[in-house]
């Protein structure tokens, strides 16, 4: 087999790092170089030519989720004409949905990452990179009436205690109660 472009090199790593960010926020950190390499549908060897470690990668993910989120809130602004509060409302109404419940894949990486990223170096890159995007996403969230970081605790743990009960009624409650506290204080 011959070698491949520096495009479709480019291509491959982005796909890579897609494809983990989306593995890592579902499985957590854990999965291993074979089966995310397999999963983005390359070989186990291609990992290393594109990356130094799996923790360079963890890091690289951790950044790429991030910008997803930021992306969404930025795109959620446009939607509502720059209107912050109507932006805000509906991330809230989204992120506290049975549907974002249900696809970690594709959620936020402060509920889906927050465990592994504590069990990081306090130096790492993925770290670095999770405190800042949770910085940026508490700040999306503060209101003139509503600080971002309580706002933001309760989103998260309104997801996380969703999501550790999901097969029971209790699931669809913690979403409904944390919904209306947020706009009973907003």
């Amino acid at each position: 087999m011959g070698r491949v472009s520096q495009a479709q090199a480019e291509e491959n790593r982005r796909r890579v790092v897609d494809t983990a960010s989306r593995l890592f926020r579902e499985q957590g950190t854990h999965v291993s170089v074979a089966d995310l390499m397999k999963a983005a549908g390359l070989t186990h060897g291609a990992f290393y030519k594109q990356f130094a470690s799996k923790e360079a990668l963890v890091d690289e993910a951790t950044v790429h989720a991030f910008s997803e989120l930021a992306q969404r809130y930025s795109a959620g602004l446009e939607r509502n004409d720059g209107q912050r509060g109507a932006a805000q409302q509906a991330l809230i109404d989204t992120y506290l949905s049975v549907e974002h419940r249900d696809d970690p894949a594709d959620g936020c990486p402060v509920a889906a990452l927050a465990t592994d990223v504590a069990r990081e170096s306090g130096g790492s890159e993925a770290r670095r990179a999770y405190a800042e995007g949770v910085a940026d996403f508490a700040g999306f969230l503060a209101t003139d009436g509503q600080d971002g970081i309580v706002r933001l605790c309760t989103l998260f743990g309104a997801l996380v205690l969703a999501r550790a009960t999901k097969d029971s009624p209790l699931s669809r409650e913690i979403l409904d109660a944390a919904r209306a506290a947020l706009a009973e204080a907003g």
